[in-house]
């Protein structure tokens, strides 16, 4: 192993980030579990970043993948594709966007890209609102409207970004109002920005922020923001790369937290979808999807081996109710990970929803971050047999937990019991 990270040095970047002191190389992995080169067995409790969504080689995914790999993988945009009519004939009828079209990407980079320039090229604007402690993506445009300095490496964008206050509940100035008032607030925010500007093209938001530390608002502040911006033509894009498809239990979509005033006009994914495929995508109603007036192709985006996986995972996640599951044993593994938590002088809060939950850690009797015992409890959990994942903003430090969907009960006390051995070893 130690060669395999020489070499890696070596050839790859310096900010390619890696965790662990000493790197692991996952070889293979089943279900819920992975194994490294060295033969230890982990349980995944982080997918590949929240990828993995339904289990590691699923039966019906790598048949679906095999079968397509025998016949063609690839063609690009220029020919008519079966497979990718049939996935977005689905995913268009999941959205809840009246008369969407869905364009595939590769990546949630690159669905977030295609979205900002739709949204930018309809209202012939190049003003963004986006949240702060947010993360899009890693191209020059989404590095450019993300509001999370430790993964924003340039100032320079391509677009006038403007951040608005309530991706964050617990921290803030807004953080000591109750749910109703923190709602208000962050409103009378928007309204005094979009007093200050030209109107802006979009508000780009993440229903949980994921790269932040799985930190949210309370349900109905992008519904509130959405009479808003109606008044503006605004246009609403809700980044679902990582809440998407049935993750946070309660709802298909992270936006049905926020729907009273309506579905989003754009909505972008990834991730899940292709459970390790490479798999992105815009959802948006056809007059915003075909605003373009030049000729646009995607080379790999809905090549034929990537859809027959979407729609395999996609056909398993939904006839096996993975939301559902996602639902009862993440709302079991919160309640358990509160219970382990509540006598620990270094653990503020425990968040989340489904199977997407956060443990912001603290220097205890303080209320600063503690990113070395993140670091500390992310190679304990290791070392205990569980990998998970950890993110945060300027001034938050959290544990991200995110398994495949299909997680049982008894797996979820196991990564729960693994988890508070590694807490009791920091503090």
């Amino acid at each position: 192993m130690n060669d395999l990270y020489s070499r890696h040095r070596q050839v790859l970047p310096d900010w390619l980030a890696l965790y662990y002191d000493e790197p692991i190389e996952i070889t293979h992995g089943e279900g819920r579990h992975v194994w490294d080169s060295a033969g230890h067995k982990y349980l995944d409790f982080f997918g590949g970043i929240l990828t993995t969504m339904t289990a590691h080689a699923l039966p019906e995914v790598t048949k679906a993948v095999g079968e397509q790999a025998g016949r063609i993988i690839h063609s690009s945009t220029l020919y008519l594709n079966r497979p990718m009519v049939e996935l977005a004939e689905r995913i268009a009828q999941l959205s809840g966007i009246p008369d969407a079209r869905v364009f595939f990407t590769t990546s949630g980079t690159e669905a977030n890209d295609t979205a900002l320039l739709l949204a930018t090229a309809h209202r012939r604007s190049n003003t963004v609102l986006a949240m702060r402690n947010s993360y899009h993506g890693r191209s020059f445009s989404t590095v450019g409207i993300t509001g999370n300095r430790s993964w924003s490496p340039t100032s320079l964008s391509p677009l006038q970004t403007l951040y608005v206050h309530g991706g964050v509940r617990g921290r803030g100035p807004f953080a000591g109002l109750d749910d109703r008032a923190f709602i208000d607030a962050c409103v009378a925010d928007l309204r005094d920005i979009l007093g200050h500007t030209r109107p802006p093209a979009a508000l780009i938001a993440e229903p949980i922020q994921g790269v932040g530390g799985f930190t949210s608002p309370p349900d109905g502040l992008y519904a509130a923001f959405r009479e808003v911006l109606d008044e503006h033509g605004i246009l609403w894009i809700a980044d679902e790369v990582q809440t998407g498809w049935g993750r946070t239990g309660e709802h298909f979509w992270g936006w049905q937290a926020h729907a009273q005033s309506g579905p989003p006009d754009i909505v972008t994914f990834a991730k899940g979808i292709g459970n390790g495929t490479s798999i992105g995508g815009v959802i948006a109603r056809a007059e915003i999807m075909n605003c373009l007036d030049a000729n646009s192709i995607s080379t790999f985006g809905g090549t034929q081996i990537t859809m027959a996986a979407g729609l395999a995972n996609l056909t398993y996640l939904i006839e096996h109710d993975l939301q559902g599951n996602a639902r009862r044993v993440g709302g079991l593994l919160i309640e358990r990970l509160r219970a382990v938590t509540a006598q620990l002088p270094g653990v503020r809060e425990v968040r989340g929803r489904g199977l997407m939950i956060g443990i912001e850690l603290v220097k205890p009797g303080t209320d600063e971050a503690d990113p070395q015992a993140a670091a500390a409890i992310l190679e304990a959990a290791r070392e205990g047999g569980l990998l998970i994942g950890k993110g945060g903003g300027h001034d938050t430090s959290a544990l991200r937990i995110a398994p495949p969907l299909s997680l049982t009960v008894a797996e979820a006390e196991e990564g729960a019991a693994i988890l508070e051995q590694a807490l009791r070893s920091a503090y």
